[in-house]
């Protein structure tokens, strides 16, 4: 697998320092219900911090990507009991970010608390 391209920073907040997997925009209770049988390996990104979402699929999923939240936050917390590569208030550069849906990235952790998304191939 090959790392094509930086796409998006944050605040590494999980246990775990790496994750690949496929990228899964969340957006609703029914994209969870969906991911119900086959979330393992995936990277699930969403726009609020979505505990009580992700809940039934979290011990299934490689990482963990959210556009808001910091390291107190309820998924930042869960994702570090689950040893759940996590990355919080990442600033994707991104308007549609439904985009990134089935693109498969890889999580990484620079220094103490920088999380990093890239692309891969």
């Amino acid at each position: 697998m090959t790392i094509t391209k930086k796409i998006g920073e944050g605040l590494s907040c999980s246990s775990n320092s790496e994750a690949i997997g496929e990228i899964v925009y969340i957006q609703s209770i029914e994209d969870v219900i969906n991911l119900f049988d086959n979330a393992e390996g995936k990277i699930c990104l969403v726009k609020d911090s979505g505990t009580t979402t992700l809940g039934p699929i979290l011990p299934d999923v490689a990482g963990i990507l959210c556009t808001s939240g910091s390291a107190g936050s309820h998924l930042a917390i869960v994702s570090r009991e689950f040893e759940i590569p996590c990355i919080m208030s990442i600033r994707l550069g991104l308007e549609d970010l439904s985009s990134l849906n089935g693109k498969k990235g890889k999580i990484i952790t620079e220094g103490e608390d920088n999380g990093i998304l890239y692309l891969c191939e």
